[in-house]
C-alpha cells in the first residue's frame, strides 16, 4: 500500500503543484503586458486564465498532503525531522498561495492600470517565495536526511 500512496502523492504533486508554479510565474509578465496594452482583450483574458489555473490547481493540490500523510504513516516516518520540516514548509507555501498570491492576483485583475508595475513586482516576489518553498520541499523529499535508503 505504501508504493500506491507514494505514487499518488508524487502524481498529485506533479499534476497539481506544477501548473500552479508555472501559471503563477507567468502571471507577473502577463500583467506587465496587459498594463502596457490596456486595449488588448487577449492580455486580460490571459490574466484571467492564469489566475483560474492557479485557483483550480491550488484546490486540486490539497491531495498532495493527504497522500503525503498516508505515505508517511505507512512508512512510519511521521516523527522524522525532515518530514516535519517539509510539512511546515508545505503549510507555508499553501499560506503564501491562499493568503497572499491568489488575492494579489485578484486585486491585480481589478486594480487600476497605474498599479501595474508595483503589482507585478509584488506578484513576482510572492511567486518566487512560493516556488522556493516548493523547491525546498522537493529537495527534502528526495534527500530525506537520515534515510536508510542510502540516498
Amino acid at each position: 500500500m505504501t508504493k500506491f500512496f507514494l505514487a499518488l502523492h508524487v502524481l498529485a504533486a506533479i499534476v497539481a503543484v506544477g501548473p500552479v508554479t508555472v501559471a503563477a510565474s507567468m502571471f507577473p509578465p502577463a500583467l506587465r503586458r496587459a498594463h502596457s496594452a490596456p486595449d488588448d482583450p487577449d492580455s486580460r483574458s490571459t490574466l484571467r486564465t492564469l489566475h483560474r489555473i492557479c485557483r483550480v490547481y491550488a484546490a486540486v493540490g490539497l491531495a498532495v498532503p493527504v497522500f503525503g500523510f498516508a505515505t508517511a504513516s505507512s512508512l512510519g516516518v511521521l516523527g522524522d525531522a525532515w518530514l516535519i520540516t517539509s510539512i511546515v514548509l508545505t503549510a507555508g507555501a499553501a499560506a503564501v498561495l491562499a493568503l497572499l498570491l491568489l488575492p494579489a492576483q485578484e486585486q491585480a485583475l481589478s486594480a487600476p492600470r497605474s498599479t501595474g508595475t508595483t503589482a507585478a513586482a509584488r506578484l513576482s516576489m510572492l511567486t518566487g517565495i512560493f516556488n522556493l518553498l516548493w523547491a525546498t520541499v522537493t529537495i527534502l523529499m528526495i534527500i530525506r536526511p537520515g534515510s536508510t535508503t542510502g540516498a
